[in-house]
């Protein structure tokens, strides 16, 4: 059965996020919204409905009793215990590792499968306002990058809870399928993504449970799952970030998604790996940012401003980072662009180079969020790709860069770091340079020694003057 039956769905699916991590982060999300989903309808409440909450901060607090809805305000303990429900697992080998995310969310009937996990283009979410998915591309983009088959596996059950009131009869049964991506052939000008069904049907069975999640490592298997979803990419390519998973893949992740609404546990699973710890929380950037403040950032950072473009709030927070440190939280992303917990987009590093922000000798110590959730939804389409990953040129992503350019370069506490960076880095030249200086003092006296030496009388044996010149 054709992928969101759609025949020619690889002009859909292959126009997704142009880099592997940014695709699996719409994975992790898509394990996000169903914890909010289920929690709602075990409360019996209509997620379209009035009763529903407008947003995940309201969704967070009513649901799951986070302050504010951050997890600055959850305690690590807690946030452990919250991440039990979703977890991100590498398995296979270290040069080709597999990626399982697990869920223990709403899960879906094997009935529902094709119109949920599987489809494309439809309204699912639309109109549930304390979600992040909104386009109904099924976390389709990590297909692209599951290896040379593009092979992922599903494997769903409904929360008992969830559906209690629901009239399906699968509903307590386990669903699964395989899709894999099929060549052109047969007239076909594009590949196109598959799933498998047998009699028309998402192959089913019944169990209380299945020992899908984590054991202690190296076992990847062994707890049991009894409700939720599994789903397993195969052989992932992830160029640069196939090292143990709590290290490069996991500071990658905790920057794509900066203000997670629920913490994340990793597992690393594959053999050959040593440590005190194979597994831990992953609650975003902010959240370690603001544990490591005393050790990585400078004094007064973070500093929060709010900034309003073509009628728009944004609140900006700006990380000034000691020298040496920003490497481990950021590549080449100077400011990154966030809804709702998750970067749709950055600016590099770059643009504190410019002349109108004047930062050069802070460029590498500085880290900007700008938090766009609060953008109307026309302004939100204006700035984004459907995709999340990139910023899309236009008015108003000029006018954000040049109200960016205002905001740092009028930043008293910026400004009087740039100072003292200036200062010392002038230090640190004069300093380089003083074994120079000794060489040309030493050289010096030596000429002036030379030059105060008399100079001999010609010989009477007829030395010859320009000889003795030279001399």
């Amino acid at each position: 059965m054709f992928y969101g039956k759609i025949e020619n769905n690889f002009s859909i699916i292959g126009n997704q996020q142009s880099l592997p991590e940014s695709a699996i982060v719409e994975k992790i999300i898509n394990s996000v919204d169903a914890l909010l989903m289920r929690e709602c309808l075990r409360k019996n409440i209509d997620p379209e409905s009035s009763k529903a909450p407008e947003n995940i901060v309201e969704a967070l607090e009513k649901f799951f009793g986070i302050s504010h809805g951050s997890l600055w305000n959850v305690s690590p303990n807690l946030r452990k215990e919250l991440a039990e429900n979703i977890s991100f697992v590498a398995t296979g080998r270290k040069e080709s590792p597999s990626y399982s995310i697990i869920d223990k969310g709403e899960g879906q009937t094997p009935g529902k499968v094709a119109d949920t996990f599987l489809s494309l283009s439809k309204s699912n979410k639309l109109r549930i306002k304390f979600v992040q998915g909104k386009f109904n591309m099924g976390g389709t983009g990590v297909l692209q990058f599951a290896g040379r088959n593009n092979l992922q596996l599903i494997v769903t059950k409904r929360d008992p809870q969830a559906a209690k009131f629901e009239n399906d009869d699968t509903k307590a049964h386990w669903g699964f399928t395989i899709v894999r991506r099929e060549d052109p052939k047969e007239g076909r000008k594009s590949s196109a993504y598959t799933y498998l069904v047998i009699e028309g049907k998402i192959p089913s069975f019944g169990a209380s449970s299945l020992p899908l999640l984590p054991d202690e490592y190296p076992q990847a298997y062994g707890k049991n799952l009894e409700w939720g979803t599994f789903i397993k990419l195969y052989e992932y390519q992830m160029p640069g970030l196939r090292t143990n998973i709590l290290f490069d893949l996991y500071n990658r992740i905790c920057l794509l998604l900066p203000r997670i609404a629920l913490p994340v546990r990793f597992y690393e699973r594959r053999k050959g790996y040593t440590g005190h710890t194979m597994e831990t929380t992953m609650s975003g950037l902010s959240v370690r940012l603001f544990e490591d403040r005393r050790t990585n950032l400078e004094e007064g950072f973070p500093s929060s401003s709010t900034m309003s473009v073509a009628g728009e709030r944004m609140v900006c927070q700006i990380f000034a980072f000691k020298k040496g440190q920003s490497e481990k939280y950021r590549k080449d992303e100077g400011i990154i662009f966030v809804v709702n917990g998750q970067t749709h987009g950055h600016i590099p590093v770059s643009f504190f180079n410019r002349s109108a922000v004047g930062m050069s000798y802070l460029a590498n110590s500085i880290l900007v969020t700008v938090d766009c959730t609060d953008l109307s939804g026309r302004s939100r389409e204006d700035l984004f790709m459907n995709s999340r990953d990139r910023l899309r040129s236009g008015d108003l992503k000029d006018q954000i860069e040049q109200k960016l350019e205002e905001l740092l370069s009028h930043h008293q506490g910026l400004r009087t770091l740039r100072e003292k960076r200036r200062r010392e880095e002038i230090q640190r030249k004069l300093e380089d340079s003083k074994p120079l200086k000794e060489v040309l003092l030493r050289t010096e006296t030596c000429w002036i020694k030379i030059q105060e030496t008399p100079r001999q009388r010609p010989s009477l044996h007829g030395t010859h003057p320009c000889r003795e010149e030279a001399g």
